[in-house]
C-alpha cells in the first residue's frame, strides 16, 4: 500500500468540475480523493495514446497524472467521455 499521494489538480480541471451537475460532481471529487489513497484503484486504465491514467465515473471521465516519485497525483481533465479526451 502506498504511503498516499498529494492530490493537484489544473485550473481548467476545476473549472470542468464546477461546470458538472451537483450530483455527478460530487461522485467526481469522491473519486478525486480517493486517487489520493489509491492512484492505480480498481477501473483505473492507462491511457493509450498518451502518457497519464483514466478513471470512470458513470459517463464521465477523470484523466491524470501519476508523479511516483514526488508522491503526486495531477488532475488533468473531468468531462463527459464524448469530449474528455479532445
Amino acid at each position: 500500500m502506498t504511503a498516499g499521494y498529494r492530490l493537484e489538480i489544473k485550473r481548467s480541471a476545476e473549472k470542468e468540475v464546477a461546470g458538472l451537475p451537483k450530483d455527478v460532481a460530487a461522485r467526481v471529487v469522491e473519486a478525486i480523493r480517493a486517487l489520493g489513497d489509491q492512484p492505480r484503484g480498481p477501473g483505473t486504465r492507462k491511457l493509450a495514446g498518451a502518457e497519464g491514467y483514466r478513471v470512470r465515473v458513470g459517463s464521465s471521465r477523470i484523466l491524470y497524472a501519476i508523479d511516483d516519485g514526488a508522491h503526486i497525483v495531477t488532475i488533468v481533465a473531468v468531462g463527459h467521455r464524448r469530449e474528455v479526451y479532445r
